[in-house]
């Protein structure tokens, strides 16, 4: 298992209109209300998660990450920064 990133929205449109805006992400079903995506490299988890974290005002979903299976954590605006370091510190890659 991968690090992985997870969006979950009880609204219809809010994850597919942030990532379409934000990561380039075209392709997202407007009535999905749970998206996932794996990352090899989980250094480049950092981008989406920053963006996610500046804008989480502007859209109802939450954005929970796991580093290590079975372990989730959700992300928030006084959370996002430090797990952004820590990725970095673990990963030096």
């Amino acid at each position: 298992m991968y690090p992985t990133i997870k969006f979950f929205s009880n609204k219809n449109g809010e994850i597919s209109n942030f990532l379409s805006r934000y990561y380039n992400k075209e392709n997202v079903d407007y009535n999905i209300l749970e998206w996932e995506e794996e990352y090899k490299n989980p250094v480049e988890m950092s981008t989406i998660l920053g963006v996610f974290a500046d804008n989480i005002e502007d859209f109802d979903m939450v954005m929970w990450i796991s580093l290590d299976k079975g372990v989730f954590i959700k992300i928030t605006p006084n959370n996002a920064d430090s797990i952004i370091r820590y990725l970095y510190e673990r990963y030096p890659y």
